[in-house]
């Protein structure tokens, strides 16, 4: 595993100041708008980053993931301070989830009139804090912008062109990011490439990752894998999710697979037959420290999450991301991660298992040191105060930032 991480700031369980109210109520705020896990783990180093630079600043928490294992954990894990605002809006359909977003979040924004909205991912909070923005004329930052499946079946690609064409700020995660912000016209002056701050987080937690008290909790031994199963187009038809778990089922057999379930499509998961039994275990969702903990000790992991990708990636585990594409490649050229189809998944799970997690390129992606969050924190300082900003469009962003 890659332990080699950068000592950060602040370790990620330390409560984070920076409620709206604790700063000079005429300094210009800085609103973050969050929904789901992955949200919170990009935010939380650049909340850390603003508030050494004294910027007043509040989160809204729009309540996407609603329930204590999937928001209020990810709070209190990664040192976040109370919202602002909780809109809580829970699931439902995009049309009506969007809609109930949009609503809350105009009223949150014109109540609190910010300075500059910043937004995180690909999620459907972001898309409407975005919307809502661009209506009301205010300023936003996109964190993690520039991403591409190029699949335009999946409701997140959608969110992030949209997001990416309306934003004041993009904040890039790698370099081929830089080039399909390129290819679709943006500004190189409002791109800047900082690093990947779901990064920061994983360097900050990363000496309290600890495997065995999660393994022991759960009665696992030391070889086994972690499988994260979500996404519309491996669960909501019961033909794919019967392929996928069928190929799951297989993987076990080569060693105990745990399965800590998101609450979308459990029961369809369960359906095709995703239970526990065997040399499958089927749990809660965790929080951040535990998961990745389990994550960190896996000789395996398999899934169809981006952030889980990166996160391997960094971990030196291997990582089967079931999907025909990731708007993450340079998981794929920098790091652990394979493509894989369901029918194809034992086989690739051998050859993982047998080979490790050998980088092809032999080098990490550029930037993912654990600094992402002050990257992107003296950009938007600098933004506040007016200064002008040097674009960003290449490989590397100057040594001041």
């Amino acid at each position: 595993m890659r332990d080699s991480a950068p000592s950060p700031a602040a370790p990620a369980g330390e409560q984070a100041p920076g409620k709206a109210s604790e700063k000079a109520p005429g300094d210009p705020l800085v609103l973050h708008v969050l929904g789901a896990r992955p949200n919170f783990v990009k935010a939380a180093p650049v909340v850390r980053a603003l508030d050494a630079l004294g910027v007043r600043q509040g989160i809204v928490h729009t309540g996407q993931h609603y329930d204590a294992l999937m928001s209020d954990v990810f709070f209190a894990d990664l040192g976040l301070p109370e919202p602002v605002a909780n809109l809580g809006v829970g699931s439902g359909s995009h049309a009506r989830q969007t809609a109930a977003l949009l609503t809350g979040l105009e009223e949150v924004v014109l109540e609190h009139g910010p300075a500059l909205v910043v937004v995180y991912g690909d999620v459907n909070s972001t898309l409407a804090a975005i919307l809502v923005c661009a209506k009301l004329q205010i300023p936003t930052a996109h964190v993690e912008a520039g991403l591409r499946s190029f699949d335009r079946g999946m409701p997140e690609e959608v969110n992030r062109v949209v997001t990416d064409a309306l934003s004041d700020i993009l904040f890039a995660t790698s370099p081929d990011a830089l080039s399909h912000l390129s290819d679709e016209g943006v500004d190189p002056s409002r791109v800047h490439l900082v690093g990947n701050p779901m990064i920061d987080s994983l360097f900050s937690a990363l000496d309290r990752l600890d495997p065995a008290p999660v393994r022991t909790r759960l009665g696992l031994p030391e070889r086994y894998g972690v499988a994260t199963l979500h996404r519309p187009a491996n669960v909501d038809d019961p033909a794919a999710a019967k392929e996928l778990v069928d190929a799951v089922l297989q993987v076990s057999e080569r060693l105990p697979i745990v399965v800590p379930i998101h609450p979308r499509g459990r029961e369809r998961l369960a359906a095709a037959g995703l239970v526990t039994g065997g040399n499958l275990l089927i749990v809660d969702p965790l929080g951040y420290v535990d998961f990745l903990s389990l994550v960190r000790g896996a000789s395996l992991v398999v899934t169809d999450s981006g952030g889980v990708q990166e996160e391997t990636t960094m971990l030196g585990v291997p990582c089967l991301t079931v999907r025909p594409n990731t708007e993450r490649p340079v998981t794929v050229t920098h790091g652990t991660n394979r493509l894989v189809t369901p029918d194809l998944l034992p086989a690739a799970a051998d050859k993982a298992l047998a080979d490790g997690a050998a980088t092809p390129s032999g080098e990490l992606p550029p930037l993912w040191d654990g600094k992402a969050g002050p990257r992107i924190a003296r950009v938007i300082v600098s933004w506040l105060k007016g200064e002008n900003l040097s674009p960003a469009s290449q490989a590397v962003p100057p040594k001041s930032l």
